[in-house]
This record gives structure tokens, C-alpha cells and sequence, in this order.
């Protein structure tokens, strides 16, 4: 889970000093991070995340937690030595925001524990148009209800504002509820009080077009209208005649809220799109849907050298994919170069090799973006293209020889890495950065992406720990977390070694890809 006088006194001081501006300690102690190896809390959904490259801890809780009071019921450190410095994970924690916990072993290293819990809310009443709006923070929730409703006996279906031991009170389920004016009731649990405001309102219309997100070959609608009755969508080419009913797979219900993905659609197209409620229908709604806009060179069939610099796009065109190839030619060659060794015998793949480039591993890689430059032996990238649409999915080609790893980073416990396969990966991202992402291998001064970053809007990745002797087709779909935020970059990326941000892979590593194809349908 340790008498002189004041003369020879100052002689003695004086000496001490002389020895100290003499004698240095130049032996520098080795850098070994010390890592969580396992860690026991009650009320997890999930086992604990445990990443060491990151540093990062993450525990998904049940809502029977506490995040306020969390008790760490034992942990283990690797290697031997090691030692929390703060706070004591022996005594309770709050957990309510991310907490640093120092950990020492020759020097100190942070890491960060991240508490995640979900709490299931909901409010709906009789005849309800649309979702209920929950608001966490300002402790409100609103819902809508038909014109000439009684407001003074609205029926109450379910209510669930805290987690699974909180208390309500009063407690409103199954209850008819004078709604005329707003209705207050508290929420115990833990031993502290949440007052929650809610309010009924009449709806001016019974069936209601939300908002649409229009993409490419695909359009999500958000409707509302009184639970229970046939609600659904329609829609049309703007100009036809005919209207084309949405069919009811693609439509997913949720009380008097209802979500079609629509789908097939032709790109640069403008549609409309009408709500329907039983026989009532809402005024159309015009939308124009995306382009199937393609990544630049995604065939890999452009290329130009400069001295030993080879460079992945046409002699005097416009630079789209980087490669870390400015700092290896330094030293030594460019490692990521063209080959003629393709899925279908013509034009160029990519070959990202991953060596030793005299003291140093370098992984070989690819990425929309820039090289910006070397700092020491450390190189410093901009990721990312500017771009607006939004793919479904990445399509391509791939190869790879994989090798042990052979270079580990001081970061790293090398016995538990040395030997392990090496891993290929290939990942993409739509982001809503203001600007180009500045990547940072040096260690003291690190910055890299982080898939999970709250301007992260899409990811999605394969990755390959094993040799794939031929090539094959290879299919990443983009997990959207927000279908209306509309992206400012994409970012994708190849490497031959995972982990080669952090200088660790295998020697010989080589990754060939070809034939990146963006889809934008489902």
C-alpha cells in the first residue's frame, strides 16, 4: 500500500563552505517513474483504468457513491520503493474534481485520479410534449404539456432527481400535482440538502421540429410532441412533390422527444424536412446537407525529395500530411518514404519505419499537419487541417511488420516493456481547436493529444500489436459525441510504433498504408 568559541566556530563554517564549492555530486540518480500497478475502491461499475503514460487514473462509479467521501481501500505501487507523498490515500478523498497525487521514488511524479458517475435524472407528467430540460447546476427542471390542460391536476409518471439513495421529499412519483405555479421539493443524500425547482408550462404547439444537424449523405432530426400519439418525420428533395415517410427503424422514441437518423441522403443537396403528430404536421424546415470532401493525397501517390528530406506531397503543391522526417534527416535519413510496394501493384504507398537514428528512436509516422520544429532532439508538430464536414468513417489499406520493443523511455519501467510486441496504430479526430494542436515530445515540457479532450467531437482507431504479412483493408467508424457541433479540424494520424512520442518501440517496425477514403454514410 518511515561547545566551541565563536573563532573556531567560524573557521569551522568557513571550511564547510570551501568543501561545499568544491565537492559536486555529480552522480545523477535514474529516472524511474513509479507507477500504480492496482487500486480497490467500493461502488466501482467498472475495473479502474489505470494508464502510465498518462499518469492518469479513472474510476467509474455507481451512484451509490460518495464522491465527496471516497475511502481508497488499498492500492500497489511497482517497483519496490516507491511512495505516495500526498495527500494520504488513507484517509477520505473528494473525488468531486480530479485529484493530483504525488508519487516519489528518486524524483517526484504526479498522478491524477479522475472520479466519473452518471446520474440517472428524469421528470415526465401525462401528455408531455418533448423531454423534459434538467439542469444540474441551477438545480431547475422545466416541462411542456398541451394548451387547455389543467394545470392544477397534472399527473406525475416519474421523478428521479439524485442517485439511487437520495431521498425526496415530497416525494412526487405517481402523484397529480397542483403545477399553477412552480413546485419545490428537496433532495437528501449524504447527509446534504439539494432544493430542485420545477416547473410545467403550456405548450403553443403540439408537435415541433427541435433542431436538424444536417451532415453529407446524413441528417439527424429532433423532434417533440405529445407522448404516445404516431410521431414521426417526413421528408423531401426541396422542389418535389412527393413527401417520403421516415421509416420507423431509424426513429427512436423517447417518451414525447423523437431522434431520426436520417440516412442515404446526396451530398451538397437541399431537402426539407416536416414533424408529424397523428394527423398534425409542422411547417417544412429547409436544410442543405455537406460535401463529400476527400483528404489530400490520400492515395500516397505524391512525392518529392529534397536531399535526403522526403516530402509527401508534389514538388511545388500545398503540404497536407507531415511526417516527423525534418528531425530524422538531422542526424540520418527520412523514415517515413514511398514504396512501390502497394495493395494493387501501382503508384506509391507510405512506409513508416521506426529505428534507432544514432542515439534516439525515432517512429516512423504520418499525420495531417506540420513539421514545426526540433527542439534539442525533440520535435515540436502542429496537428491538424482545417476541415468542416463530417465523415463516418476512415478507409484504407495496411501492412506491418511488427517487431519487439526495443527502446524504452526513462518514463517506463523498461522490464515490463522491453521485448513486448510493438503496436501500429491509425487514428482520427474531428476537433473544434481555434487552431493547429502543438504536439511536444520533449518530457519536461510534454503536450500530446488526448482522444478524450472536451474539443475532441469524433474519434475513432485500429491498431495492430502483430505482424500483418499482406495487406488488408482496414475500417475505422468516428464515434460522434455531439451530432450538432460542427468540426474546424481533422486530425488523422499513422505510426508504426504506438508509444513513439515517448521514444519507445521496436527497431525495424514498419508500417505501409494506402488508400485513405473518408465515407459519409452509414
Amino acid at each position: 500500500m518511515y561547545t566551541y568559541n565563536r573563532l573556531s566556530t567560524a573557521l569551522v563554517a568557513s571550511f564547510a563552505i570551501a568543501l561545499t564549492g568544491c565537492i559536486q555530486n555529480d552522480l545523477p540518480y535514474p529516472h524511474i517513474q513509479p507507477n500504480f500497478t492496482d487500486i480497490e475502491v467500493s461502488n466501482l461499475l467498472s475495473a479502474p483504468v489505470i494508464d502510465s503514460i498518462s499518469r492518469n487514473i479513472t474510476l467509474k462509479f455507481d451512484e451509490a457513491a460518495d464522491l465527496e467521501n471516497i475511502l481508497i481501500e488499498s492500492y500497489r505501487l511497482n517497483p519496490e520503493g516507491s511512495r505516495v507523498v500526498s495527500p494520504d490515500l488513507g484517509k477520505s478523498l473528494d473525488l468531486s474534481e480530479p485529484l493530483n497525487v504525488t508519487v516519489a521514488l528518486y524524483q517526484d511524479y504526479v498522478w491524477t485520479i479522475t472520479a466519473v458517475q452518471n446520474i440517472e435524472r428524469y421528470f415526465s407528467v401525462g401528455s408531455q410534449i418533448g423531454s423534459s430540460v434538467i439542469d444540474p447546476v441551477t438545480h431547475t427542471v422545466t416541462a411542456y404539456v398541451p394548451e387547455g390542460m389543467d394545470m392544477t391536476q397534472i399527473s406525475v409518471e416519474q421523478i428521479k432527481l439524485g442517485g439511487t439513495t437520495s431521498v425526496m421529499t415530497p416525494d412526487l412519483n405517481g402523484a397529480t400535482v397542483d403545477f399553477a405555479k412552480p413546485v419545490t421539493v428537496t433532495v437528501d443524500e449524504f447527509g446534504r440538502s439539494t432544493s430542485w425547482s420545477i416547473v410545467v408550462e403550456e405548450s403553443q404547439v403540439n408537435v415541433s421540429i427541435v433542431r436538424v444537424d444536417a451532415w453529407t449523405n446524413v441528417a439527424w432530426l429532433y423532434g417533440a410532441a405529445e407522448a404516445g400519439k404516431d410521431n414521426g418525420f417526413e421528408y423531401k428533395v426541396a422542389g418535389d412533390a412527393d413527401w417520403t415517410r421516415v421509416p420507423p427503424e431509424w426513429i427512436d422514441i423517447d417518451g414525447g422527444s423523437f431522434t431520426a437518423r436520417l440516412i442515404h441522403l446526396s451530398p451538397n443537396t437541399v431537402y426539407q424536412v416536416r414533424a408529424s403528430s397523428d394527423s398534425e404536421f409542422t411547417a417544412p424546415m429547409t436544410f442543405t446537407t455537406g460535401l463529400e470532401t476527400q483528404l489530400p493525397n490520400g492515395s500516397f501517390d505524391e512525392w518529392w525529395q529534397d536531399g535526403k528530406l522526403w516530402n509527401p506531397w508534389a514538388q511545388g503543391g500545398t503540404p497536407w500530411w507531415g511526417t516527423g522526417n525534418k528531425g530524422a534527416v538531422t542526424v540520418g535519413q527520412s523514415n517515413t518514404v514511398p514504396t512501390t510496394d502497394t495493395p494493387f501493384g501501382e503508384g506509391f504507398a507510405a512506409m513508416l519505419q521506426s529505428k534507432m537514428i544514432i542515439i534516439k528512436f525515432a517512429a516512423g509516422n504520418m499525420f495531417s499537419g506540420d513539421y514545426l520544429r526540433t527542439v534539442g532532439t525533440n520535435g515540436v508538430l502542429g496537428f491538424g487541417r482545417e476541415f468542416s464536414q463530417r465523415p463516418t468513417k476512415l478507409r484504407g489499406y495496411l501492412k506491418y511488420d511488427c517487431k519487439p520493443i526495443s527502446s524504452v523511455s526513462s518514463e517506463f519501467n523498461r522490464d515490463e516493456w522491453i521485448g513486448k510486441p510493438d503496436t501500429a496504430i491509425v487514428y482520427i479526430a474531428l476537433t473544434d481547436w481555434a487552431e493547429p494542436y502543438q504536439i511536444r515530445t520533449e518530457p519536461k515540457n510534454r503536450q500530446l493529444f488526448d482522444s478524450q479532450a472536451p474539443e475532441v467531437i469524433a474519434y475513432g482507431r485500429v491498431q495492430y500489436g502483430e505482424t500483418v504479412p499482406e495487406y488488408i483493408p482496414f475500417e475505422i467508424e468516428l464515434e460522434y459525441r455531439d451530432t450538432h457541433r460542427k468540426p474546424s479540424y481533422i486530425l488523422v494520424v499513422a505510426s508504426a510504433s504506438k508509444y513513439g512520442d515517448y521514444f519507445t518501440g521496436g527497431n525495424g517496425s514498419v508500417l505501409c498504408i494506402d488508400d485513405f477514403v473518408l465515407d459519409y454514410d452509414y
